[in-house]
């Protein structure tokens, strides 16, 4: 692993802020390479506050939106509320639907199937649609790309309202509105929102246009922040402040379904825990059965509807984990077995291999090979699949440079899905490997980690760990502060955990007595750093609680030798 440091801020701004907020140069570098400068910047960050979201009608067309659904809503039409089978579709559904609920009881929440309709909106679903006499369809998280099918609904007499976060083609589908801060004619102050994000603002305003209280709102915070903890949006503007909020109303008083997914922490719920724990789950459904099922446990108040969908879901998880480990197994004995394990890119096929965790499975496979990866499987005459990449490397070119020898692909830099005729196989894996082999640089070839400062070991304390915590919510754009530290020793205390000893338990000397460290799978340094040999460290703080007692901890990321 390559350890390569943030850009050092300007001195003179840290020294500045440093004086201004009364904090510590590390706090203060910090921060500076977080984007802040001022003092009331700081204060804004640390204590975000609901007025810090912006006018929802700033959106173009939210006013066109509103309108739309209040006619609706008066009329007594009938309404759909359509969304992908991700985590951020399957929360915009539950959140879109019951707050429509609460306005008319003519409101039918639709999910595609992931195998029969694919991925957006699908002329089924409209089709679905029609037969029940639904006149407006909600579509969140999809449908900005959608032109032919939001024209064939409107000849059939269907009028959609889009809530996308993704990029627009050069032309918009024929909607009554389409809300997405992307558009080139929309001047919304934050482009970065998730599909619930948009969804909120669009619940946002129906509320102040019915001169309702905000309080309303809080209940589907818990929605959104799971939407962005999964959907890896910047955790910067909105999305930091409806995720500040949500974590609140998931530690206070998450709906059911949530809820059961979360079962008993110990510690405050984090975003790591939605990204982990609740996130796959409702991902699960989706891949292994119908998203519907979790987006109807994320609906419900019924204890007995909520535990049976919750155990259904559970089961459908452990099922995903234990294909997704199969698979992965399978993929790197064919990768041996056909001496690629040096190859430029990884392409592996079987017939059999479950076409819902093929992308987890190409993921998993890069933390054994770190290349970009294809994962193929069969669907009747054609094998799809889904490709992840490396950091730096652009696969949608790649697989751009290959498109003869496929059938359709679609996706963006680091992920995406392709169709291939089965006799088309061969010549798409020489001419990826290909690809790959003449365009990627050196540097792409090694995994890559960085970290934010270089601190001397002695300089941990809990004053630092109490401002760290303060920063969250993390995610991109606002990481966990990440370190790195030289010339560390074993203060004799160093050992191996976990049931096959491949974990480290360092015991690392300070000043102030032995730093508790935690190496996942970094159990084999165990003999040079117990023979005394000086390491460097990669890390971030933690806080460890064991029997009541509470003490700082470091979670390693890497280690190395110092020369």
């Amino acid at each position: 692993m390559r350890w390569q440091p943030l850009p050092l801020p300007d001195k003179s701004k840290v020294t500045l802020l440093q004086k201004e907020v009364g904090v510590s140069s590390v706090v203060a570098t910090l921060l500076v390479q977080r984007g802040m400068d001022t003092y009331d910047e700081v204060k804004d960050f640390f204590r975000p506050k609901w007025e810090d979201l912006h006018d929802p009608f700033l959106m173009q067309d939210m006013d066109h939106a509103v309108d739309r659904i209040n006619r609706a809503v008066d009329t007594e039409e009938k309404i759909m509320v359509y969304g992908d089978y991700d985590v951020d579709g399957t929360t915009s559904v539950a959140l879109m639907t019951s707050f429509l609920k609460s306005l008319t009881n003519q409101v039918t929440p639709y999910i595609p199937d992931r195998y029969k309709e694919g991925y957006g909106i699908s002329y089924q679903g409209i089709d679905h649609a029609a037969s029940r006499g639904i006149s407006l369809i909600v579509a969140l998280d999809c449908g900005v790309k959608a032109i032919e099918k939001v024209s064939y609904a409107k000849e059939k007499g269907i009028d959609f309202i889009i809530c996308d976060h993704h990029l627009p083609g050069e032309t918009l589908p024929a909607a009554v509105a389409l809300l997405d801060p992307k558009r080139l004619d929309c001047s919304y102050p934050f482009d970065e929102l998730c599909g619930c994000g948009i969804g909120f603002k669009l619940i946002q305003a129906l509320v102040k246009n019915r001169s309702l209280d905000n309080a309303i709102l809080y209940p589907y915070l818990d929605l959104v922040v799971t939407a962005i903890a999964a959907d890896i949006v910047p955790m910067v503007g909105e999305n930091r402040t409806l995720s500040f909020f949500g974590l609140d109303q998931v530690r206070k008083n998450p709906r059911p379904g949530i809820k059961a997914f979360l079962g008993m922490l110990k510690k405050p719920v984090e975003i790591t825990d939605l990204v982990f724990k609740v996130a796959p789950r409702i991902n699960a459904a989706g891949r292994m059965d119908h998203a519907l099922k979790a987006a109807s446990l994320l609906m419900s108040n019924n204890p007995d509807e909520v535990q049976e969908l919750a155990l259904q879901i559970e089961a459908f998880n452990a099922n995903r984990r234990s294909t997704d480990e199969q698979i992965t197994k399978e993929a790197l004995v064919q990768i041996e077995e056909r001496n690629e394990c040096n190859f430029p890119a990884t392409v592996v096929y079987q017939d059999k291999w479950h076409k819902g965790v093929v992308g987890i499975v190409a993921s998993r496979v890069i933390e054994t090979h770190y290349r970009p990866t294809v994962v193929l499987t069969r669907a009747k005459e054609t094998y799809v699949g889904s490709v992840r990449s490396v950091k730096g490397f652009n696969v949608y070119q790649a697989l751009e440079a290959c498109k003869e020898h496929m059938i359709q692909f679609g996706g963006h830099k680091y992920a995406a899905g392709l169709t291939l005729h089965k006799n088309q196989l061969a010549s798409f894996k020489q001419a990826f490997e290909t690809v790959v082999a003449n365009t990627i640089l050196q540097e792409q070839k090694t995994p890559t980690a960085l970290y934010d400062l270089e601190l001397p070991i002695d300089q941990i304390d809990a004053k630092l760990f109490r401002i760290i915590e303060q920063m969250a919510p993390f995610g991109p754009k606002n990481m966990r502060p990440v370190f790195c530290s030289h010339n560390c020793m074993d203060s004799g205390g160093s050992k191996l955990v976990g049931k096959d000893s491949s974990h480290l338990r360092l015991s690392i000397q300070t000043t102030q007595g032995p730093i508790i460290g935690i190496g996942f799978g970094l159990g084999h340094h165990i003999e040079a750093i117990s023979k005394g040999d000086p390491f460097d460290v990669l890390y971030t703080i933690d806080q460890n609680e064991w029997n009541g007692q509470v003490s700082l901890q470091l979670r390693i990321k890497d280690i190395r030798f110092s020369s």
